[in-house]
């Protein structure tokens, strides 16, 4: 059994418009990890409340209503706060995607400290989506960005919606090819890329399972 981290979004307001974590991004690999026996602990930049992203609710990515049915269980009702984690705890961290991410995550200074303190006791760093975003501003003791030489996906511009980039605080795909060898193989309907054997980024909602496989594979080592 592997003690794995989960690292959600509080979510973010920017005018109008409202997101956080990905619903279905939270759901495959939690309840993957979960059934294979894994211990989870789930955490966020505040602590206590989670919050999703309702577009990943609406029967556009959700037909068959299975993320909906998942938020009632509450699961991200309590998470405990970044500051209060230490990495050396986990074998491994998994940021959650969704936009939410790109606004808190991603500059908190704990899950730097955190997805590092995994990294050096041999653990395996994962993120989904626009999770990575965090690993764009992640910096390793030797002042080199923990992507330095290594392939990463994420969500690509391509595929932002038009009406949601003019709130986001940066382009994800951008950010990421600054510092590491950004890939969206776009070819591919499911995509996720390992950038060394302890680092591995998934592109997309529908490679959430993807993802949970993987997971599953290394832990299950």
């Amino acid at each position: 059994m592997a003690k794995v981290l989960m690292i959600i979004s509080n979510g973010a307001q920017v005018k109008t418009y409202k997101t956080g974590y990905w619903s279905e991004e939270f759901r495959v690999p939690l309840n993957a990890l979960e059934n294979g026996g894994h211990q989870i602990t789930l955490a966020s930049p505040k602590g206590g409340p989670g919050i999703v992203d309702e577009f990943s609710l609406s029967d556009q990515w959700d037909p068959d209503g299975e993320s909906r049915q998942f938020e009632k269980l509450g699961r991200s009702k309590e998470t405990v706060r970044l500051a209060d984690v230490s990495g050396t705890d986990y074998d491994a961290v998994l940021v959650v995607g969704g936009h939410g991410p790109m606004f808190d995550v991603a500059y908190d200074p704990a899950a730097h400290r955190i997805i590092n303190e995994v990294y050096d006791k041999g653990g395996i760093v994962a993120a989904e989506c626009h999770g990575p975003a965090v690993l764009a501003f992640t910096v390793r003791p030797n002042g080199e960005p923990i992507l330095a030489g290594k392939k990463v996906t994420g969500f690509p511009d391509e595929w932002e919606p038009a009406d949601v980039v003019p709130y986001l605080p940066y382009s994800l795909e951008q950010e990421l090819s600054k510092v590491g060898e950004y890939v969206s193989a776009l070819d591919q309907p499911k995509f996720a890329v390992w950038g060394d054997s302890q680092i591995i980024t998934s592109r997309d909602p529908m490679s959430s399972q993807v993802m949970a496989d993987e997971l599953l594979k290394v832990l299950k080592k």
